[in-house]
């Protein structure tokens, strides 16, 4: 099982990225996929999560009006689209799959190995 993360850079504030985690050797439509990220210094957060279902979207306080997370069944591929990046977005950012969406990180079953996210003021 694999979970490729990649879309990550450098950015100014302002700017926007697109992250993509596209996943293999997994029965990708089972998996509800949730991006997280780690900041320096901090510890890693919840960014959003789509389910497998019904596709029910959600996302932390720090991303809701601003990221957008879909997904793609038939590329196995989930995407985050982050316009309007803030230096605090500055984190590598993790997929992660889990039979269904929760707020314990434990539930996760599959890592993808992370994307740096750095945004320039």
């Amino acid at each position: 099982v694999q979970l490729q993360a990649s879309g990550g850079g450098l950015v100014q504030a302002g700017g926007s990225l697109r992250l993509s985690c596209v996943a293999s050797g997994i029965t990708f439509d089972r998996y509800a996929i949730c991006w997280f990220r780690r900041a320096p210094g901090k510890k890693r957060e919840g960014v959003s999560c789509i389910s497998r279902a019904d596709g029910s979207t959600y996302y932390a306080d720090s991303a809701k009006g601003r990221f957008t997370i879909s997904r793609d069944n038939a590329k196995n591929t989930v995407y985050l689209q982050m316009p309007g990046l803030k230096p605090e977005d500055t984190a590598v950012y993790y997929c992660a799959a889990a039979d269904k969406v929760g707020v314990n990180q434990a539930q996760y079953r599959y890592w993808g190995q992370g994307t740096l996210v750095t945004v320039s003021s």
